[in-house]
């Protein structure tokens, strides 16, 4: 007879005594697997942790280690009238400091053109009346190579005029526009604006074809010999006085005027009382004081950040309720420790500060800096750190900053060390993900032994079954014959 399955030819439960054994069989070894696959993916993530950590400090420190960045500048601005605002200001961090008292006399403007009285009486007047077909106009700056052409289209209006130009997809700031003066005499004016601004910059709007009619929307001809429209008003550069000394800037932005700083005129500067003399905005180039004091307590959080998570994956838990970190005890993660701690509680002999400690930066008895509460006779962590900011600025910078021994620089190559692709940080998870590929590997091959070890145990059992089945049937022989 043919057996479908364990137990159907013998009526023992052969099926469950298989599972059972292969449970039995793989409850230990699997639980050594997930075992370890947990502790190498908990690694993982925790090597990914503090990488991720380290490389946000690196860029913090990458800011801090150049002198050109933690040095700053920060102009201030006193107005004649503090709610007019007469120019904003810019500072290089490379800017000298100083105190410059500025005054402006006349903003930047573009050129304006219009056409004379009574050439036209109304919007809805055609600009071409002959036969002679469409014409072409060009609007351009010389000095800067702008230029568009437009289609004057045989009895198009005034109106269609204004908008062919202003919807113009090349128009580099030409505005037109119509002004109906509501007299005969005067009609309506069609009127050009550039913005394009500076001495020598007049807009020139030239009539292509010498079409007659179009000489009174031009100011040349083909040639550019002609004159026709005259500027009403000239394109002109922004002018002003610094401590009493003329400038000028073809635009409202003047930009290097004073080394390393630049200002924009938005408004011209007000009269004094008698008419003549213009007043004067105080601009004053400082350090950036607050962004300095930023940076450094940006500097103690991200610092203190690693510390936390070091301590968080390599602790030991204090109880058997209590789980240990990820990395319990890893010496990796207590070598970067040590090596930050080693840093920050150095001595910076380039700076006259010497170390963290003028800042009112301590070490505190859990690995972290703190801008410290106690006074030891030199002002508490907040007074160092603002005293510091106020009276030695530069001196903050080379503790930082000093190519050999400036503390943004040591910790900046520190993190580089472990965070890069070659870095100690980078070939650990490398190894573990080594590990976690083995691990794979493994579980592939404890499974094709489970494979095998079941069909030993069917086949063994198959023949058990077969075996009692036979007995079974023999017995019902025998007993049949007897009865």
């Amino acid at each position: 007879m043919t057996i479908q399955s364990l137990g159907v030819g013998s009526g023992l439960a052969l099926d469950d005594l298989v599972s059972q054994l292969l449970d039995a069989e793989r409850a230990p070894k699997e639980e050594r697997l997930n075992a370890k696959e947990e502790k190498i993916e908990a690694e993982i993530s925790a090597l990914g942790q503090i990488k991720s950590k380290l490389s946000d400090f690196k860029d913090t420190l990458d800011e801090m280690r150049r002198d050109s960045d933690i040095n700053g500048r920060e102009p201030t601005i006193t107005h004649p009238n503090e709610d007019s605002e007469i120019f904003t200001a810019e500072a290089a961090n490379s800017a000298l400091r100083g105190s410059y008292e500025i005054a402006v006399s006349q903003l930047a403007s573009g050129s304006r053109f219009e056409t004379a009285d009574a050439d036209f009486a109304a919007s809805t007047d055609k600009v071409l009346t002959d036969a002679a077909g469409d014409a072409t106009m060009t609007f351009k700056i010389d000095s800067t190579g702008d230029s568009f052409t437009i289609t004057v289209r045989q009895n198009m209006s005034l109106a269609e005029l204004r908008e062919e130009i202003n919807n113009h997809s090349d128009n580099f700031g030409v505005n037109a526009n119509i002004i109906d003066t509501g007299t005969a005499a005067g009609g309506a004016k069609l009127v050009f604006s550039s913005t394009v601004t500076g001495a020598g910059n007049d807009l020139k709007i030239v009539n292509d074809g010498n079409r007659a009619e179009l000489d009174k929307l031009t100011t040349t001809d083909s040639a550019e010999t002609a004159t026709y429209l005259t500027a009403i008003k000239s394109a002109s550069n922004a002018k002003a006085t610094i401590d009493g000394i003329a400038v000028e800037s073809d635009t409202n932005n003047f930009e290097n005027t004073i080394q390393n700083v630049s200002f924009e005129a938005t408004k011209e500067s007000p009269f004094d009382v008698d008419g003549i003399t213009r007043l004067t905005s105080t601009l004053e180039i400082g350090y950036d004081k607050e962004g300095l004091d930023k940076k450094i307590r940006d500097f103690v959080d991200n610092y203190n950040k690693i510390i936390t998570d070091i301590k968080s994956l390599t602790r030991y838990g204090e109880s058997e309720l209590e789980e240990d970190g990820a990395l319990a005890g890893d010496s990796l993660l207590r070598g970067i420790s040590g090596a930050l701690a080693g840093v920050v509680g150095s001595r910076v002999d380039s700076s006259s500060l010497g170390s963290l400690f003028a800042l009112g930066i301590e070490l505190t008895s859990d690995g972290k800096l703190e801008i410290g509460s106690l006074d030891f006779g030199l002002g508490s962590g907040e007074e160092r750190l603002s005293d510091a900011i106020d009276d030695n600025f530069d001196e903050i910078a080379k503790l930082f900053t000093d190519e050999n021994q400036g503390i943004a620089t040591r910790l900046y190559e520190i993190t580089k060390e472990y965070t890069s692709f070659s870095g100690l940080i980078s070939l650990r998870e490398r190894s573990a993900k080594d590990d976690r590929d083995q691990l794979n590997d493994d579980r592939e091959r404890f499974e094709l032994r489970m494979s095998n070890y079941e069909q030993i145990l069917r086949d063994k059992y198959l023949n058990l079954d077969q075996t009692v089945a036979k007995l079974n049937q023999t017995g019902s022989a025998l007993l049949a014959a007897l009865g």
